[in-house]
């Protein structure tokens, strides 16, 4: 095998056949995916929870993560923001004509890594290898099958007085790959993305208390995410500038780069809107795990704008915050 991608290995043929048997299903070696059929017939459920997602972040490496790492913890998200617990992937590349294929298995060991603490099965997938000029190195699709265990009321449901909670520090993602993307980090920086997935997170708050609604705030980060929320209804969302739980790292690069922390994306966080009575018990039991050691109560809901969010500020003022109107950061999942 190469040292690069060519497009003969997106022929179909001989060096196809080697790349699947000599990268791919060692890594994710499972029943399923041995068949190496166009779909997967795997043990099913009553209620299912359906998602997909694609991935073209770039640099497709950054500290705390890659795309592989990310294109696992994106997907499984999805299917535990919406209740599921998080069973099969599916997983397409679309590899650019002289991509290494030492940074293809360094990718292919991350999501094998990611799926395998996941507790997720790649069952299915594909690959494409398309003409140098024509991609960015390398583009990943996947598709997630999760089975419900938990139905959550919605945005609908939504009432003055129930309390808005993080799982962590926010903007971590974002502002770590757009300085990677500038050529600012360096060796020992603190600056780290906090990709990684919500299984367990979820299920802790979902078996806690009385969850609303759960949504990953990743493009347009903890304002646009918040805005999705009162969009259209008769209530606000108010937000305590001091309570924000941004780290100091994640400061000073949005501060070096013009961003605002409120809308970089997280991969590793959840907003949730919870009943008054057990929102102290949902974070007990977020700060007791791993990756939800900074949770915290962060707003609450009110009718004094409704369907706007607003932050009340440190020095006791207060402003809109609208959900992002443009592309603040691109390509960042």
């Amino acid at each position: 095998m190469s040292d690069i991608v060519t497009l003969d290995y997106g022929s179909g043929g001989t060096k196809t056949s080697r790349l699947i048997e000599e990268i791919l299903l060692p890594a994710f070696d499972n029943s399923f995916l041995q068949e190496l059929g166009d779909g997967a017939l795997v043990p099913g459920n009553s209620e299912l929870v359906f998602s997909t997602d694609s991935f073209v972040i770039s640099p497709w490496k950054f500290p705390g993560g890659n795309i592989g790492k990310l294109c696992v913890c994106g997907t499984v998200n999805d299917i535990c923001m919406a209740g599921g617990l998080p069973k099969y992937l599916s997983l397409a590349f679309i590899i650019e004509e002289g991509f290494s294929f030492s940074s293809l298995e360094e990718i292919v060991h991350s999501i094998a890594d990611e799926a395998k603490r996941a507790g997720v099965a790649i069952v299915t997938g594909d690959t494409k290898v398309v003409e140098a000029g024509n991609g960015d190195g390398i583009f990943i699709n996947t598709a997630g099958i999760g089975f419900r265990r938990a139905s959550l009321p919605g945005q609908s449901q939504i009432a003055p007085g129930d309390c808005v909670l993080v799982s962590g520090s926010i903007g971590c993602h974002g502002a770590t790959v757009m300085m990677a993307r500038s050529g600012l980090l360096h060796d020992g920086d603190s600056l780290r993305s906090d990709c990684q997935c919500l299984t367990d997170l979820s299920a802790a708050a979902l078996r806690a208390g009385e969850i609303r609604i759960m949504r990953d705030p990743t493009r347009g980060g903890v304002a646009t995410t918040l805005n999705e929320f009162t969009e259209r209804m008769n209530f606000s969302i108010e937000l305590s500038e001091a309570a924000l739980p941004i780290e100091p790292a994640v400061q000073a690069a949005c501060d070096l780069l013009g961003l605002d922390p409120l809308y970089c994306a997280c991969e590793g966080r959840m907003l949730l809107v919870t009943s008054p009575d057990t929102a102290g018990d949902v974070l007990h039991a977020l700060r007791a795990l791993p990756g939800g050691e900074q949770a915290a109560q962060i707003g609450v809901v009110t009718e004094k704008m409704p369907g706007r969010v607003i932050l009340n500020t440190r020095i006791g003022g207060s402003r809109v915050m609208a959900k992002l109107s443009g592309q603040q950061l691109p390509r960042i999942c």
